[in-house]
Order: structure tokens, then C-alpha cells, then sequence
């Protein structure tokens, strides 16, 4: 594990399944975001993340969320429509005890609904968590 600042942050995106040259969106972004965290996933994948209004397909989505943001469901469904098939969405949370914590139970509860699975969480930064959402594996070859 590398121990300080800088190196690390690279290795926040690699755990967050971010490759070099991957197209990422981000959605809801606000002042009080992981300026340090963006910066990292810009420099992984030698490029800008995109924004709300991006048109392109696709591969990772950093939906930062906050208690009082809205619906999750929708914003969920929001993210999910120009995602590759095979695309993942990260919702990023502010930790507990952080103005804006969310529930772990909201997000769960909403990942049903939009046809989603919840894979796994990090660590992305000081004050923010992710949750990591994928198309669940098809189940049609189970009888």
C-alpha cells in the first residue's frame, strides 16, 4: 500500500474498476466534492469526466449524492440511460457524521427498482464512500 497523498488517489481510481482511456460521467457535482478524487480519475484516463450533459456511451458514472438531493430512484435511472451494457455506476455518499450522509438502506432499497445489483463499496476519499452498481448477471440459463 503506498502511504501518502498523491499516490494513492491513482490507485482510488484503479480500485474503482477506472482504466485508462474509460469514458466517465459526473453527475451532481457540487463544491463540497473530492476536488482530489476527480482529479486522480481525470489524470487515470488521460482526459476530462464528462458532464451532465455528455452525449457519448458510457463506461463509469460518478453520481455524487447527498441527503436532500432528491429521488435516488430517478437519479439512478438518469445515470443508467447512456451507460454501456456493461458499464458500472458509482454512487458517491459523504461518510457517516458528514453534512449529507446518506443511508447505506437508501441506496439498497432504491437498486432493485432501477434493475441494478450493489457489487461492492470503498473508500474514495476523507468525507466521501461509494457504492458500486452493475446490471445484475442474467439469470435465464437457470433452469
Amino acid at each position: 500500500m503506498v502511504a501518502a497523498g498523491d499516490a494513492d488517489k491513482g490507485s482510488v481510481a484503479e480500485r474503482l474498476g477506472i482504466k485508462p482511456d474509460m469514458v466517465v460521467q459526473e453527475i451532481g457535482w457540487d463544491e463540497d466534492v473530492d476536488d482530489d478524487l476527480r482529479a486522480a480519475i481525470e489524470e487515470h484516463i488521460g482526459g476530462d469526466l464528462l458532464d451532465e450533459d455528455a452525449d457519448e456511451v458510457i463506461d463509469v458514472v460518478l453520481l455524487w449524492w447527498r441527503e436532500g438531493d432528491g429521488d435516488l430512484v430517478d437519479a439512478i435511472m438518469d445515470a443508467r440511460a447512456p451507460l454501456d451494457e456493461s458499464g458500472v455506476i458509482w454512487v458517491l455518499t459523504p461518510k457517516t457524521g458528514q453534512p449529507g450522509h446518506v443511508e447505506p438502506s437508501e441506496i439498497a432499497e432504491a437498486v432493485p427498482t432501477v434493475g441494478l445489483a450493489q457489487t461492492s463499496n470503498a473508500s474514495v476519499g476523507a468525507n466521501w464512500a461509494g457504492t458500486k452498481l452493475v446490471s445484475p448477471k442474467s439469470t435465464k440459463s437457470k433452469r
